[in-house]
Order: structure tokens, then C-alpha cells, then sequence
């Protein structure tokens, strides 16, 4: 592609068999319009994006239409690349979790637990974790998984005007943030998943708040189903919107609720558990649509089999027990407790630690600058997020940081079915294929 007599090799136009395929790059606008104009064809060229409102995320689309049906998409990523993975290479293992649990910002749980994952493997401790400890990032995922799916359904809800879908949706999952605050200190960002186990166990009044809130949902869950399922504007704007069978799931390498669509029940707590996940009882709901609507189902679905594993969880943490394991090497300080003024830790837990001895104080000191060393070698581990496989793949030389940390985000891969699902459709129905993945970009781009 030549503008002013000079060539840009990152915008390069090549002919196939079906016509000029052009590569879309930034400040591309004229050339993309003009080789259009040159074919011949009667398409208009338009923007969608990279403007936040539905597309979740600054995602731009670049749409050929011929009059108002989608003809060509074109994605494009990157307006939100963070260098998470390349930062991670400078902070110790534990400190990596600080780093990847902002990239996704809708399921962070999920992103700690792949990358903790990695880490616990390389270390050779996977049997040494407590069990407390996995059942607590068990619920943690699970209430995660639920307050994901709350978001899509609520701002996919908004972008087709089911506007009580998104005000009920958030309602919902206020109440997963106030139990993120008050078992982790947050509302997200959390770092609660540590190399070893979890930073701190339930608070007191954990199990009650718990068991709340799953009578909570309970009550409160077949709202969606009474205002969409058989809703005839709803089903009308997601029905037969954004197909994508098995081998287009294949092809693209497509997981989570969008597979499962398809009526193939391929869910990694089930396929290959982890963690414990095979001692729990619950099904993997599954549709066979392939379509906007059987995945918008399926994760309302999914939000009741959640509640399934969180009400077996709490049965499970009533027993009391470590959280972090006992290699004093590798294990960061567990029990820590917020002070009286609500700033840092506790001064008993501060005197605790001082007290021990001047060579506990000393160890202390150095875990928490320099880090445990991890042996050389690469591992990868996978967990099943809201939005399909999500996966950490780390690499060790030996020292107390990552040599390298990167993440099989599911966003990404998923994203990649968009033009095929929107290819001869309407470009109101972009915003609902767009909808129906549940792309972060966060995830996307890190």
C-alpha cells in the first residue's frame, strides 16, 4: 500500500483468489478507503470501535458493508497492551501474581490461579499445597465465574436494550465484590493466590456472608431466566446471530461457553481437573444452538452449577486448617490481619514476626525482597476460566524471577471466530457476536 511514494510494510495490500486482502494497521484509514473504492464494488467502509461502548474494551472493527450487511471484519488489538508479561520478567515469582491478575480484570482469580499454577509445578510442591487452600481458590473461581458471567450478560443485555438485565445483573455482582473486599481486601486486583497457597484465610464472619449470599442467588438468579429466556425481543436479537458450529470452534481454537454451544461438553474442571475440582458435584450445561442465544443460556447455566461448588466449598471450610504451605522457603506470611486503624498489618502479627528470632526476621526480610529460587525448567497450566481455556506457560533459569511468563488468554483466541461469525449479517448484530464471545480486552492485549 503507497501513500505519497512511500511504502509501509506493516500495511501491505496482496491478491488472493477472492479478491485484495488488505492489512490494517493504525492511521490507515485513506488506504483502506481507497483500495476499496479501486475494486469496483458499491461497499461502504466504516469504524466500529475503538471506542469503549460495545466492544468491550477499546477493540477496533473495521466493517465492509454493502448497504447494511457485514461483508468483511477486520479486528484489531492492542490499544490496551500493557506489557504485563514482559513486566513480570523483572518482579519475583510471588510479585508476578500482582502483575497478572490485572490483565483480565473481569476474572482475575482465574489469571492468578494459571500463572500459580505454572509456578506450584515448576517448584515440584503441587502435593504439598493444603487442601483449605484449594478449596478456597475453588470458591474464589467459582464466585469469579459467577460475577463474570454477570457482567456479560448485563452489558450485552444494555448494548440490545434490555436495560433491567444490566441493572439487576450489577446488583448481583456487587454483592461477589463485597465478599472479593471482604475475604481479600479488595474489590479486584487481588494477588490472593500466592506460590504455596492463599495470602490469608476466611475473616470471622467469612462462612456466614457466604452462605448469605448463596441463598442470595438463589433466590434471585431465575430473575434472568423470567425476563430473557422466553423473552420474543430478546430471543429475536440473539437467535440464529453469530453462528459458529464445532469445526468453526476447532479451526479457530475457540473454548468455553462458545464451545460448549456447539452441544461438545468440553470444560478443563471436568476434562482434566485440577486443584480437587473432580471431588465436586456438578454438570456442565451445554446447548446446541451455536448461536448468541444458546451461549448466553449456557453462562446462566453455569452461574447456578457455581453456586453447586461454592455451597460444597463453605460445607468443606468449616473444618479449620493451614492456608499456605509449611516450606518456610517458599511460603510467604498467611495469616495476616489488618490493623485497628485499617492500614497495613496488625502490630500483634508485626510482633509475632519480630519476635521469633533475629534469624526468622532476617529470612523474612529476604523471601519478601529477593524471593524464593525456582529450579530451571517450563511448565504449563491451564484452568478453565469464564471464557474458555485460560493458561500460564513459565519458564525458569534458575533465579527468583520469570524468564519468561506467557498467558494462552482465551479472549485472544476467541476473538479470532469474530469476522466468520459476522460474515452476512446485519451490523446491529455485530455489537450482539461481539456480545456473545464476552471478550476482555485486557486479556486481549496485556
Amino acid at each position: 500500500m503507497t501513500t505519497d511514494n512511500v511504502t509501509d510494510p506493516y500495511a501491505s495490500v496482496r491478491d488472493t483468489t477472492e479478491g485484495q486482502v488488505y492489512t490494517v494497521t493504525g492511521q490507515d484509514w485513506d488506504s483502506v478507503v481507497a483500495g476499496v473504492a479501486e475494486s469496483g464494488d458499491e461497499r461502504v467502509v466504516v469504524n466500529m470501535g475503538p471506542q469503549h461502548p460495545s466492544t468491550h474494551g477499546v477493540l477496533r472493527l473495521v466493517l465492509e458493508l454493502d448497504g447494511e450487511t457485514v461483508r468483511d471484519t477486520r479486528l484489531m488489538v492492542g490499544y490496551l497492551h500493557t506489557g504485563i508479561e514482559k513486566n513480570m520478567e523483572y518482579r519475583t515469582w510471588t510479585q508476578g501474581v500482582t502483575f497478572c491478575t490485572r490483565m483480565d480484570y473481569v476474572m482475575p482469580f482465574h489469571n492468578e490461579a494459571a500463572y500459580v499454577g505454572a509456578v506450584e509445578k515448576l517448584l515440584g510442591i503441587e502435593e504439598q499445597i493444603p487442601t483449605r487452600a484449594h478449596v478456597l481458590r475453588v470458591m474464589m473461581m467459582e464466585l469469579n465465574r459467577i460475577s463474570s458471567h454477570l457482567v456479560a450478560i448485563a452489558t450485552g443485555g444494555m448494548e440490545i436494550g434490555a436495560i433491567t438485565v444490566m441493572t439487576i445483573g450489577f446488583r448481583e455482582r456487587e454483592k461477589v465484590l463485597d465478599l472479593y473486599e471482604l475475604i481479600t481486601g479488595l474489590r479486584m486486583n487481588h494477588a490472593y493466590f500466592r506460590p504455596g497457597g492463599v495470602s490469608q484465610d476466611l475473616p470471622p464472619n467469612g462462612l456466614q456472608e457466604l452462605k448469605d449470599f448463596s441463598k442470595w442467588m438463589k433466590k434471585h438468579l431465575g430473575e434472568y431466566a423470567d425476563f430473557c429466556n422466553a423473552n420474543p425481543i430478546f430471543k429475536g436479537r440473539l437467535k440464529d446471530v453469530g453462528y459458529l458450529d464445532l469445526a468453526g470452534c476447532m479451526a479457530f481454537g475457540v473454548t468455553g461457553p462458545t464451545l460448549r454451544s456447539t452441544g461438545y461438553p468440553w470444560d478443563l474442571r471436568k476434562n482434566q481437573p485440577y486443584w480437587g475440582y473432580e471431588t465436586y458435584d456438578f454438570d456442565v450445561p451445554i446447548h446446541e444452538g451455536s448461536d448468541a442465544y444458546a451461549r448466553f443460556r449456557i453462562r446462566l447455566d453455569e452461574m447456578h452449577e457455581s453456586v453447586r461448588i461454592i455451597d460444597q466449598c463453605i460445607k468443606r471450610l468449616e473444618e479449620p486448617g493451614p492456608v499456605m504451605i509449611e516450606d518456610k522457603k517458599i511460603a510467604w506470611p498467611a495469616q495476616l490481619a489488618i490493623g485497628a486503624d485499617g492500614m497495613g498489618n496488625s502490630l500483634d502479627h508485626i510482633k509475632h514476626i519480630m519476635g521469633e528470632s533475629m534469624e526468622a526476621l532476617i529470612h523474612h526480610f529476604k523471601l519478601v525482597t529477593e524471593g524464593f529460587r525456582v529450579p530451571a525448567g517450563q511448565s504449563y497450566f491451564a484452568v478453565e476460566s469464564p471464557r474458555g481455556e485460560l493458561a500460564c506457560h513459565a519458564v525458569s533459569d534458575g533465579g527468583t524471577r520469570p524468564y519468561r511468563a506467557h498467558f494462552r488468554d482465551p479472549s485472544f483466541a476467541n476473538l479470532q471466530a469474530a469476522a466468520a461469525m459476522s460474515e452476512g449479517c446485519q451490523v446491529a448484530d455485530v455489537i450482539v457476536v461481539i456480545a456473545s464471545l464476552d471478550p476482555v480486552l485486557g486479556g486481549v492485549d496485556r
